[in-house]
């Protein structure tokens, strides 16, 4: 169904800030989040965005999207190429979501290309919800920076995903876990459907996980995808030996940082030593496996310069604190909270720690009981708040799942890292988590927690 805007609604212009922009996109649809592709597909084609004339490379999956796409970015941009970058969700800023060369695109690109897809809006029509416009916005941006390749990221599942408008050279499955059940099941055979739909006749499909859905094999199969799978077609090893789960990766501020820390990655036809870098080494190795399938020729050497380079806030970044390391992790799945408890495991073998104090807040519609009982074992105190979102859970939500443990409330997540840090002793490390917008309500305390920063 076509619809505008309610005639009262007002519309920004260039002149406008972002935030207005912002709220507008926000304000003028039914639902925050509206899967399919036929309704925003017209806009699209006004903007001329469907069809890029270069390589595009997609990325899905539960976890591991941001890492993913992060490296491979990295990557490219070691090889002198001029590259998109698209994520969702931001942790600090808007313009986090839209990177060209690694840099945030500035308020000014960002309001021009709201100009133009309200305008292709209106023409078409119908109304966009905030991230159909925002994604298209990314789209023109790109196509007017004139850039050497697009790296995408799936927002939501993939087969209905704005993003999935464009066709990509190569897709990346990172991962398939439980989450999002009202929008793409509740099964990993369900929700590998909803993933494997960013596959296109043909192109490669890197999946990095051992265990490939019957869903995700029968379309790679149908559309001939040649399959690259971790586990079977690539590999990578630690110091230890071979590891089929994510070791932590080295630490981005200091605290830990073994000069020339690497890992193995291996195919039957080659295998490279690769630098850990800052970002966990197995989705590196998927980054790489990538790479090497994609279809720009990179060297060894730009392989190895773009993993030292990648970096991405909210993933087991670690800061100083009030003279206390913090971790600070967007987990809020039990997919990606099973992984942190072993970059937990990892970083307490290499630091002497005693408790962990922390910083927890979630979406009410997310697996927040699987998630506390994962972590029961491992966090000694728990200093929570609502999250000032519309999704967030209710303070009786995180009460609940959180029975039993030593649990004090705040007011807000300020408070509770202020309150987590006076409760905290000498090797003890506090641990901020739950969701992005957990990370994102620190930012006021952001300029505090770097100055403090290694």
């Amino acid at each position: 169904m076509t619809t505008t805007p309610a005639a009262a609604q007002s519309v920004p212009d260039r002149q406008s800030t972002l935030t207005c922009w912002l709220d507008y996109w926000q304000s003028i649809h039914a639902t925050a989040i509206d899967l399919g592709l036929e309704r925003v597909r017209p806009v699209a084609a006004f903007l001329d965005v469907l069809t890029p004339q270069i390589p595009v490379i997609t990325v899905a999956g539960t976890n591991g999207k941001g890492s993913t796409t992060t490296a491979i970015a990295s990557i490219y941009r070691a090889a002198g190429l001029k590259v998109a970058l698209y994520q969702s969700p931001h942790i600090y800023l808007f313009n986090e979501r839209i990177r060209i060369d690694g840099e945030s695109v500035q308020d000014h690109v960002l309001i021009d290309a709201f100009v133009a897809v309200e305008a292709a809006r209106q023409a078409a029509g119908l109304t966009l919800s905030f991230f159909e416009a925002t994604t298209l916005a990314a789209f023109w941006i790109f196509k007017q920076a004139v850039c050497d390749v697009w790296v995408l990221e799936v927002g939501l599942g993939g087969r209905l995903d704005v993003v999935n408008l464009i066709a990509p050279s190569l897709a990346v499955i990172t991962n398939i876990g439980i989450d999002h059940v009202e929008w793409l099941g509740d099964t990993r055979e369900l929700i590998g459907f909803e993933k494997a739909g960013i596959l296109r006749a043909g192109i490669p499909l890197i999946f990095g996980e051992a265990d490939m859905p019957q869903s995700v094999r029968a379309q790679a199969e149908a559309l001939q995808c040649p399959v690259i799978q971790y586990g079977r077609d690539f590999f990578w090893r630690d110091q230890s030996g071979l590891v089929e789960q994510a070791s932590a990766p080295t630490m981005s501020n200091g605290l830990h940082e073994t000069e020339g820390a690497s890992f193995t990655f291996a195919t039957a036809a080659l295998t490279l030593s690769v630098p850990s870098g800052h970002l966990a080494s197995h989705n590196l190795s998927v980054a790489m496996a990538a790479i090497l399938a994609g279809p720009i020729t990179i060297s060894s050497d730009h392989l190895r310069a773009g993993m030292i380079s990648a970096r991405l806030a909210g993933r087991f970044e670690q800061h100083i604190y009030q003279g206390l390391p913090l971790i600070v992790d967007v987990a809020h799945n039990p997919h990606g909270v099973m992984f942190l408890r072993t970059q937990l495991d990892a970083y307490r073998k290499l630091h002497v720690t005693n408790r962990i104090h922390a910083v927890f807040s979630m979406l009410g519609d997310k697996d927040i009981a699987s998630v506390v009982d994962l972590m029961r074992d491992v966090i000694d105190s728990w200093h929570i708040a609502v999250i000032d979102v519309p999704r967030a859970a209710s303070l009786g939500q995180l009460q609940t799942a959180l029975d039993g443990l030593s649990v004090t409330v705040y007011p807000t997540i300020n408070d509770a890292l202020q309150g987590a840090g006076a409760a905290a002793y000498a090797d003890d490390i506090l641990l901020a988590w739950g969701s992005f917008h957990t990370i994102e309500a620190l930012h006021l305390l952001d300029n505090k927690i770097k100055m403090n920063s290694h």
